[in-house]
């Protein structure tokens, strides 16, 4: 083993020693003895926890591994327009839900997601509750596979160590410090993880401008290959010709956005805040850094494929290799001295953070939506606070390792089962959530049709429609969160309105 490979190790090792340490401390603290701490921390976050943990838990692998590998392969077209999409529905998803949410949750007593749309639906059967923890299953264990994947990618491509031996020792650590410390030191570590995102980011873009002879190459570089700096066409790699992206896949595109309104990991951190007005605090820091830290993602893509051109990086031709580029970048940056192999061990772990951030927060949104919304509310087991907390932590480690099984393939793409996971929140809860803090005549009917729609849309556009070409073939978010909205009006205004308790708590929410 090299020197520099030394440094690397020992610096993500002291990372993932870091991590597991702050699960500790939260454990100690009895921070996740109860439910509500488990799940939520007791409503005691502060306004930088809230954004940066927020924004960690969103960013995931694609902004290390997803955004920049789209931009080194086809050019600045479709990873702008979603970057774009997603600043966007950052902004809005803090202003317009975050501060109801916050308000509306604690009124009503509920600490997940799947909780608060029964409760504010009055539904006593929790037929709601029901199809929303479905839901969470569904997109959450392919959504933290992926990050389980990366984990492997990242210890593959450096040192060599087989995949699937890689991968499972990242979910490992991901699992001890989520059942220890619960919400509080996921958010706490996710803050952490932030911190180590940033730094990788500005890093490797002032070292990959230089690898790459200046700016001036690097646009050389970009400019001759047709379409890829143009963000209406992107660059076909496979045709070495330009593309075509209208308005129509503009518009689909920055539907990434829409997605913002259903991330129930995001969603309750709004949640979680200490305090309903310090949200405006969070929203401003949340939207610089999630438009400032896509923006530098991209650019590293695109700086990627200079340093490439000079030789000093080989070429990467798919997707699953793009993704690797700031892998390939920090491997030859530590190959120039102590200095800057430290430095590519920051960077390194900064892919790591920006993985696990992701993974522990939906590992702990599917726990509560098994142990609570389902064990408990749906089929009406009866546990002690004792049992609810080991059927939490059971929970956690179960659906782990539906993920583990199913990131076992390595050469899945991060990016694309993102892609599917996030359209699939979007256009479920995204449109119920809106209507739930907005539309006074939104009931129970509505919300549980608008569910199912927009779930059932996702897959039939995604598999059966999409294909069929021309202007069928759009990102699946746009057309299911659309139908998902309509058919819940169309069935509120078809059924009888809520019960008058019901709008008696949603006027007090409004009022405050």
């Amino acid at each position: 083993m090299t020197t520099a490979q030394t440094i690397i190790i020992i610096t993500i090792v002291a990372y993932l020693l870091v991590m597991l340490m702050v699960g500790v401390i939260f454990n100690r603290r009895g921070a996740a003895d109860t439910s509500d701490g488990f799940y939520i921390g007791g409503r005691a976050l502060g306004p930088l926890v809230t954004a940066m943990s927020a924004e960690a838990s969103d960013m995931s692998s694609y902004l290390l591994m997803g955004l920049p590998g789209l931009a080194y392969l086809a050019g600045l077209a479709e990873v702008t327009w979603t970057a774009l999409g997603l600043s966007i529905g950052t902004y809005l998803n803090f202003l317009l839900v975050s501060r109801l949410l916050r308000r509306y949750s604690e009124r009503l007593g509920a600490f997940t997601i799947p909780e608060y749309f029964s409760n504010r639906y009055g539904d006593r059967k929790h037929v709601i509750s029901c199809i929303a923890a479905l839901i969470i299953l569904i997109f959450f264990v392919p959504y933290t596979a992926s990050g389980f994947k990366a984990v492997g990618t990242l210890f593959n491509s450096l040192f060599g160590v087989e995949y699937h031996i890689a991968m499972l020792f990242g979910a490992v650590i991901i699992i001890a410090y989520t059942t220890l410390g619960g919400f509080l030191a996921v958010s706490t570590t996710d803050l952490i993880q932030s911190i180590f995102m940033t730094i990788a980011l500005v890093i490797i873009v002032f070292f990959g401008i230089s690898q790459a002879g200046g700016l001036g190459a690097v646009a050389e570089n970009a400019r001759a290959l047709p379409g890829y700096l143009n963000i209406t066409q992107g660059y076909v790699a496979s045709e070495g010709a330009a593309g075509s992206f209208g308005l129509l896949s503009i518009v689909s595109t920055m539907a990434w956005g829409l997605g913002y309104f259903g991330m129930p990991h995001i969603l309750l951190r709004f949640m979680g805040i200490r305090n309903a007005e310090e949200l405006k605090i969070s929203r401003r820091i949340a939207a610089v850094w999630a438009a400032v830290s896509m923006a530098a993602a991209i650019f590293i893509g695109v700086i990627g494929y200079s340093v490439s051109v000079t030789g000093k990086i080989p070429f990467l031709t798919t997707s699953s290799e793009s993704e690797t580029i700031i892998i390939q970048l920090a491997n030859f940056m530590s190959q120039h001295g102590v200095i800057l192999a430290l430095a590519a061990g920051i960077i390194l772990a900064g892919i790591l953070a920006a993985t696990m951030s992701t993974a522990d927060s939906q590992l702990l949104a599917a726990a509560s939506s098994v142990s609570e919304d389902l064990m408990q509310d749906f089929f009406g087991i009866k546990m002690s606070q004792r049992a609810k907390m080991i059927a939490a932590r059971a929970t956690v480690i179960g659906i782990a390792f539906v993920a583990i099984a199913l990131a076992w393939n390595p050469n899945s793409s991060v990016f694309r089962v993102v892609s599917f996971a996030w359209a699939g929140f979007g256009a479920t809860f995204g449109p119920t959530m809106l209507l739930s803090l907005f539309w006074r005549r939104s009931n129970r009917q509505g919300a549980v049709a608008g569910l199912i729609a927009g779930g059932v849309t996702i897959f039939v556009w995604k598999f059966v429609i999409a294909p069929m070409g021309g202007v069928l073939a759009i990102y699946e978010l746009l057309p299911a969160f659309i139908i998902s909205l309509v058919v819940n009006v169309v069935v509120s205004l078809a059924t009888a309105p809520p019960e008058q308790e019901i709008t008696e708590i949603y006027d007090e929410v409004r009022r405050r």
